[in-house]
């Protein structure tokens, strides 16, 4: 049951969904009403576009895994759906409030913010907010409505509608891709303000609290939960050099060494701010917050704002990241757009532009990006697509994008099953869209992990191999995946390489809803997600989907190391494209060739 929010008359009123089967209150139904409530051709700035945040059915429930809310829209950065999740406490903080999901519309005639309490929401005035970064909005949110109200909010970078702007939930998680921040700039919204401690209902408490024991147990013996229980944490990187081609370098120009320094663990001593209680009622803490209260570290900023513009130096890596959380700036594209710029600097495309390793031009840079301060600022608030088209001279083939939007740093070249997720998944590119083919190589990959993958149809195979039973083996695990976000489980929680099995996952679900909960059907959800995602990306470019990849991925093969060789050959990749197609039932569209 969304409410529906009409910004522009300040009316709200509830729709009643429940009778609607396999949505569970998340993407798939914000998905449903996109469709049916805003007009193809839609510009995600328009105030009919729609935005839909939600807990749905299962997440902000007090168990393993189910911290998760969702936002969605339109993307200014890509023009297809934009889905990002946000983990924390805000996803339980809706269901305190009395809210499953608000579908939000129109533009509010003055900068506000929408409050829900008591399962009531109400538009307020937030004039004395205006140019404030995420923690101090948080701050004096929670001054009005309590210490232990949940805020999802913007900084300057959504107000000025930087095109990868990020929505920052409690200060330090961040719903960060595809430029939803700045929706809710378009819409005159600078937060959305939930205050209550409803707790949510379970059916089974006995079969969660047994979940949750044996999840506990699970992060002694589980290497990956482990690690993210631990310091400096999952995204805390640190030890040995990571292999030529592991990630990007440089904008991955540098298909050799990159002569980077990996931080050690020691590096981060003294650093953390919180390094606990991140996710009601999980028992571990993936998220560790560093430097200030904004640091929320996600797994993909060191290398985003580190190794891809050529910096090793951990401070201002940490700093950079605090800053954007700050600002409301998606690190990942953010990350891109710089190596972009500081590349087409470096071949004289870009006259004045920063160079890589330039650590201490990186403070103004993200100052400039996240207030379109001065023509650099504002070119690269654009993202690094739509900076190629106005720079011109062959710019293009640096802005290292799929629909428009950065790809993460993780190179597909060494594990094409990532690269068939970057190009194909319809919401745009994603590096937590599938498991990595890393994982299930036979020699290097985690072999505990291999009899859950073989559950759907992912048999182990080495990880360079790029053929059509990678094709087919991909769509399934990002057809699983997709299950799991489309009903707000966390995919840092489970399966194939995670505590949460398959049987874990469907009796928690069991367990929360009170009937039955199968594979299969985590499979049709995640299987009618794809499709959404699918249907609305073709109608609103027209049939014509990018599905490429930047040429460089193709064409410039990793030249030493572990990897050395690996590259994305062009037609081993158009056949397994086919049979990813396929294994989805997906019709292949015009717009979708690999880049020449």
């Amino acid at each position: 049951m969304p409410f529906i929010v009409d910004l522009t008359s300040g009316n709200v009123e509830k729709e009643y969904r429940s009778s609607e089967r396999g949505h569970y209150g998340g993407s798939i139904l914000g998905l449903r009403l996109m469709l049916e409530r805003t007009a193809a051709g839609l510009d995600p700035y328009d105030p009919d576009a729609l935005l839909y945040v939600a807990a749905g059915m299962l997440g902000g429930t007090a168990a393993p895994g189910l911290a998760k809310a969702v936002f969605l829209a339109k993307s200014p950065l890509t023009g297809v759906a934009g889905e990002a999740h946000a983990l924390g406490p805000f996803a339980a903080g809706m269901r305190g409030a009395g809210a499953r999901a608000l579908a939000v519309t129109g533009r509010a005639p003055r900068l506000s913010y929408l409050l829900v309490a008591g399962g009531e929401v109400s538009l307020h005035d937030a004039g004395e907010l205006r140019g404030l970064g995420t923690a101090a909005t948080t701050d004096a949110l929670r001054a009005r409505h309590g210490a232990d109200a949940r805020v999802a909010a913007i900084g300057p970078a959504g107000e000025n509608l930087v095109r990868y702007a990020s929505v920052v939930t409690d200060l330090a998680f961040p719903a960060a891709r595809y430029g939803l921040g700045a929706v809710f700039g378009a819409k005159n919204l600078k937060a959305v303000v939930c205050a209550g401690d409803a707790p949510a209902e379970v059916a089974d408490p006995e079969a969660i609290a047994a979940l949750t024991a044996y999840y506990r147990e699970s992060l002694a013996t589980n290497p990956l939960a482990k690690l993210q229980a631990g310091l400096p944490g999952f995204a805390g990187w640190a030890g040995d050099p990571l292999d030529p081609g592991y990630a990007s370098a440089r904008n991955f120009s540098v298909p050799g060494p990159p002569g980077l320094r990996v931080p050690s663990a020691g590096d981060y001593d003294g650093r953390a701010v919180s390094t606990a209680g991140s996710c009601p009622g999980c028992p571990n803490d993936c998220l560790k917050v560093y430097g200030v209260r904004s640091g929320g570290l996600g797994q993909e900023a060191f290398l985003s704002l580190g190794w891809n513009l050529g910096i090793d130096d951990l401070e201002t890596i940490l700093a950079a990241n605090a800053r954007c959380n700050d600002l409301g700036l998606d690190v990942v594209s953010l990350g891109g757009t710089i190596a972009f710029a500081m590349e087409c600097a470096g071949r004289g495309l870009l006259p004045g532009g920063p160079g890589f390793g330039d650590a201490a031009a990186l403070p103004g840079l993200i100052e400039d990006v996240a207030t379109r301060s001065g023509a650099l600022g504002d070119l690269l608030a654009e993202g690094s697509a739509r900076a190629a088209r106005r720079i011109g001279r062959g710019a293009r083939a640096y802005a290292m994008t799929v629909k428009g939007a950065e790809v993460p740093c993780f190179d597909p070249r060494p594990q094409p099953g990532l690269g068939l997720g970057y190009a194909l998944a319809p919401g745009g590119p994603r590096y937590d869209a599938l498991e990595h083919d890393l994982d299930f190589d036979p020699v290097a990959g985690l072999a505990y992990s291999f009899p859950e993958a073989a559950r759907v149809g992912a048999l182990p195979a080495p990880a360079h191999e790029l053929d059509e039973e990678r094709g087919r083996r991909s769509a399934r695990l990002l057809r699983l995946w997709s299950g799991l976000d489309a009903l707000n489980l966390c995919v840092f929680a489970s399966t194939p390489t995670r505590p949460l099995t398959i049987d874990h996952l469907t009796a928690l679900v069991t367990a929360v809803l009170g009937t039955e909960f199968t594979l299969e059907d985590l499979l049709a959800a995640g299987q009618e997600r794809l499709d959404g995602l699918r249907a609305y990306a073709l109608r609103e470019t027209g049939g014509r989907l990018d599905e490429a990849l930047p040429a460089r991925l193709h064409d410039e093969p990793i030249t030493e190391g572990p990897h050395k060789g690996a590259v994305l050959g062009r037609a081993a990749f158009e056949r397994a494209r086919a049979a990813f197609h396929a294994e989805l039932g997906w019709t292949p569209v015009k717009g979708g060739e690999i880049s020449e």
